[in-house]
C-alpha cells in the first residue's frame, strides 16, 4: 500500500499545502474542518486586515485566486489595495479552493502521530477519531491558530472554563451581540483587540478598551499614504516589510532573541486605516502602565490596573475580552504523542524549522503561525503561502516522494 503526505489543517496554509503536494504527484490525505478558525472563532462582521493581493491561497494551478473566486460566485470583485474583505467572503473562498482543488478532504481528526521508527525517514502512524490507523511517509502541521490562544497569567484566575466565564480569550467570540447592554473590557491594543471592541459596542455594548504601554492604540496609514520611494510589499512600502515577504529563508539563521522579537513586534500592535474612523468616540480607551491581575467578584470581573501615574485602579465589567494574540507551544499540539514531542528541537515553544520547512524530526513539517519564529513575521499572513508551500512541498519530493 502506498503511504500517503497526511497533511494536517485545513486553514489556508493547510490547503495551499496540499494543493502543491498532489500537483507534485504525491499521494496526500488531509484532516480537519475547512476554514474552521476564520469561520467559528473570527466575530461576525470581522474585516480582513490585509489587502486583496495579500489574501490568496498560493496555488500551482492558475485560476484560484480571492478574484477567481469572487468572479465564480457572482460578487463584486475585491483587487483594489483600497478594497476591504468581509471574513465571510474569505471563508467562502477558502472552501471553494477545497471544494475544487482537494474534493476529497476529510472532516475527521487526528488524535496521535508518532513515529514507526528512529531511523531518518522511518515514517509515521497517525490515528484517526474515526478509529482508523494508518501510516504516513511524512506528516505536515498546519492547523493554524488552534489550540495556541494566549491568556497572560495575571488574567487566568479569573478566567472561566469557557466564553460564559468573567475573563475569555477573543477567540471563543463568534457572535458579540451576546454583549448588547452589558459593560465590556477588552484588554489589548492590535487589530484583533481594536475591531472586537468597535464590533460589541456597534452591536450595542458599553466598551473600553485597556491597552498597556502609553499611547499604544494606533492605526495605520491607508495605501493612498503610504511612502512612494519604497519598494512594495503585501503588508506596505517599506524595505523591511519587503526583505519579510520576498526574502524569509536567511531569517532563521538570525539570533534566537531577534528572531522572537520580530515576529511579536513586526506590523503590529496596530489597527486597520478603515478602523479608525469607526473606533474612535465610539470606544473609550485607558491606557495603561500594566494589567496587574484580575479576579471576579458575584460572578464579575473586576481588572487591576497600575497607571502611568503609578496609581492602582480597579475596573469593574460585565465580562473581560482579553485580545491578547496566540503564542506557539507544541506541548500544546496533543496530537503530536509524546515520542514525537521529546524529539522536536524547540525555540521558546516552537518547532526549530531548516530548509524547506522541516523539523528536527525528519519526515515532520510545520507551516503558519508555528513556522513564524523560523522563517519571520510573514508566516503570520496568508500571503506567507506564497513562499511556504511551494518549498515545502519540493522537499517532501525530494526527501519523501
Amino acid at each position: 500500500m502506498i503511504r500517503p503526505v497526511a497533511v494536517i489543517g485545513a486553514g489556508p496554509f493547510g490547503l495551499s499545502t496540499a494543493a502543491h503536494l498532489r500537483a507534485r504527484g504525491l499521494p496526500v490525505r488531509v484532516f480537519g474542518d475547512p476554514m474552521v478558525s476564520w469561520r467559528a472563532h473570527m466575530p461576525a462582521g470581522m474585516l480582513l486586515k490585509s489587502t486583496p493581493a495579500a489574501s490568496s491561497l498560493d496555488c500551482p494551478q492558475p485560476g484560484h485566486t480571492l478574484a477567481d473566486y469572487c468572479d465564480a460566485a457572482g460578487i463584486r470583485r475585491l483587487a483594489a489595495d483600497e478594497d476591504v474583505i468581509p471574513v465571510e467572503t474569505f471563508v467562502g473562498y477558502g472552501e471553494w479552493f477545497q471544494r475544487r482543488l482537494l474534493p476529497d478532504l476529510e472532516r475527521v481528526r487526528v488524535v496521535s502521530v508518532e513515529p514507526t521508527g528512529r531511523e531518518a525517514g522511518g515514517g509515521f502512524e497517525l490515528k484517526l477519531d474515526s478509529g482508523e490507523t494508518f501510516a504516513a511517509r511524512a506528516v505536515v502541521v498546519a492547523t493554524g491558530l488552534s489550540g495556541l490562544a494566549h491568556l497572560p497569567a495575571e488574567l487566568r484566575r479569573a478566567a472561566g472554563a469557557g466564553p460564559e466565564g468573567p475573563v475569555s480569550h477573543s477567540s471563543q467570540h463568534h457572535d458579540l451581540g451576546r454583549f448588547r447592554g452589558k459593560e465590556l473590557i477588552v484588554v489589548g491594543a492590535g487589530q484583533s483587540a481594536l475591531e472586537t471592541a468597535v464590533l460589541a459596542a456597534e452591536a450595542g455594548a458599553r466598551v473600553r478598551v485597556v491597552a498597556r504601554g502609553r499611547g499604544r492604540v494606533a492605526f495605520g496609514a491607508p495605501p493612498w499614504e503610504q511612502p512612494r520611494l519604497r519598494p512594495e510589499s503585501p503588508f506596505g512600502r517599506a524595505w523591511s516589510l519587503w526583505a519579510f515577504s520576498y526574502c524569509p529563508h536567511p531569517y532563521r539563521f538570525l539570533p534566537e532573541a531577534t528572531r522572537h522579537f520580530l515576529v511579536r513586534r513586526v506590523l503590529g500592535p496596530l489597527g486597520a486605516w478603515w478602523l479608525r474612523e469607526r473606533f474612535e468616540g465610539a470606544v473609550q480607551v485607558d491606557d495603561v502602565e500594566r494589567v496587574l491581575g484580575a479576579a471576579a467578584e458575584d460572578g464579575r470581573p473586576v481588572l487591576t490596573v497600575r497607571t502611568h501615574g503609578g496609581r492602582v485602579d480597579h475596573l469593574t465589567a460585565d465580562h473581560v475580552i482579553a485580545a491578547t494574540g496566540y503564542r506557539v507551544d507544541v506541548s500544546a499540539m496533543d496530537f503530536l504523542g509524546p515520542t514525537l514531542r521529546t524529539r522536536l528541537a524547540t525555540s521558546r515553544g516552537a518547532p526549530r524549522l531548516g530548509t524547506g520547512y522541516v523539523s528536527s524530526v525528519p519526515g515532520l513539517y510545520f507551516t503558519g503561525l508555528p513556522a513564524a519564529s523560523s522563517y519571520g513575521p510573514v508566516m503570520r499572513f496568508v500571503c506567507g503561502t506564497e513562499f511556504a508551500s511551494p518549498r515545502l512541498a519540493g522537499h517532501v519530493a525530494r526527501e519523501h516522494g
